[in-house]
């Protein structure tokens, strides 16, 4: 083999490797958007998490924001109202099983589980009945708790549920889900 020979094999060798690699990026370069254009819009991600100021709600009342397209409800609850959602077993409850975990892990109806705080006088859910998703109504009378507190009424189809938002009776499946959430500070509680 002549030196010419080998000096033809290695340049036809480098003009394979060259012509792969620009269509390697050629490929990538008409792919990538394609794939890109699958990412979360601006203005979804910016919602995907927000800050709630709480400092105005007062106890035994609740405000309700809009979080990725959903009410969220955030309830201060009362002494009377921590008290009625903690004195029922969990395993007596319709929904008792973690199956609301793929939004919060821990949701198995304990109302410790479900609030926000250890003394449970946060508790924050999404406001959306687990039925047909109807918008359940608080303290609407129809519904009275074990210790005589209302808690959640669908008027839609008749859920009720608890003061810490769990299915007592009705068409609901499921306690009203959990979001993730958490105290950003004193007054603050970020969602998402």
């Amino acid at each position: 083999m002549s030196q010419a020979e080998d000096h033809d094999g290695t340049r036809r060798d480098f003009l394979y490797y060259a012509t792969a690699g620009a269509g390697v990026v050629a490929t990538g370069a008409a792919v990538w958007p394609l794939i890109n254009q699958m990412n979360p819009s601006a203005d979804v991600q910016a919602l995907s998490s927000i800050l709630v100021d709480v400092s105005s709600i007062e106890v035994g009342t609740q405000i309700t924001v809009k979080w990725r397209g959903k009410p969220v409800f955030l309830r201060r609850r009362s002494a009377e109202e921590i008290e009625d959602a903690r004195s029922v077993d969990p395993a007596s409850l319709p929904d008792n099983d973690a199956r609301n975990a793929n939004i919060t892990a821990g949701s198995d109806g304990a109302d410790e589980n479900r609030t926000l705080d250890e003394a449970g006088e946060w508790l924050v859910m999404m406001g959306v009945c687990t039925h047909l998703g109807c918008v359940p109504l608080n303290d609407a009378g129809d519904y009275v708790g074990p210790g005589g507190i209302g808690g959640w009424f669908c008027p839609c189809h008749g859920s009720h549920y608890d003061t810490a938002g769990r299915i007592r009776k009705g068409p609901a499946p499921e306690n009203l889900p959990v979001p993730t959430a958490a105290f950003f500070d004193d007054t603050t509680i970020q969602l998402g």
